[in-house]
């Protein structure tokens, strides 16, 4: 059968090929040092696709980056192995690793579990900044096994009130929760990932 097509899309390409000369572009060592410093610089820039406030960086999901022969390979710990923007990220990162003339091969890795602790000082403060409140450091939350399933003290991005109250389990994404405050009365969405 032929195929319809596809509406609204704009016709322009998709992929764009570019020649490299892997000798005078990169050079033949990637095997550490600057070049993987580099690599690692590029791919932690990728802005978060749910979450275009912070980078995979700001997240801390970049777990490791080494040189696999004349490629490099990319270890990322999803923010929960059922996220529906991990594929989405891991192409991202690829495409932008290889636009700076770089084989790379992005691998999952699902132990140690991401947590949120591994969020940056500066993700923390741009999810702020964008009226999202941040997560709770595991630290600041009591070891208590029975408040295992307990709300979260959830301060208000805005004005930092803990006068405030969840209004949903979900947010626009599956990671964010919908609060509002009672002190200034503005809605937010808290990462709970």
């Amino acid at each position: 059968r032929d195929a319809v097509h596809a509406a609204g899309l704009s016709g322009a390409d998709m992929v764009a090929v570019r020649d490299i000369d892997i000798d005078s572009e990169i050079g033949n060592d990637i095997s550490g040092g600057p070049a993987l410093a580099e690599i690692r610089r590029i791919a932690e820039s990728v802005p978060d696709p749910e979450l275009v406030v912070v980078t995979v960086g700001d997240l801390g999901i970049i777990r490791d980056v080494r040189c696999d022969g004349a490629s490099v390979e990319i270890d990322v710990t999803p923010t929960y192995s059922a996220c529906p923007a991990t594929l989405a990220i891991e192409l991202a990162i690829e495409t932008a690793v290889a636009a700076a003339g770089h084989d790379a091969r992005v691998r999952r890795v699902l132990a140690p579990a991401w947590t949120t602790d591994w969020i940056t000082p500066a993700g923390r403060e741009k999810l702020k900044q964008a009226g999202i409140a941040p997560p709770l450091r595991r630290a600041a939350v009591p070891a208590d096994e029975g408040d295992y399933f307990a709300r979260p003290q959830v301060a208000c991005p805005r004005c930092d009130s803990l006068d405030t109250t969840e209004l949903s389990a979900f947010g626009a994404t599956a990671c964010k929760a919908q609060y509002r405050c009672l002190s200034c009365r503005e809605p937010f969405d808290y990462f709970k990932c």
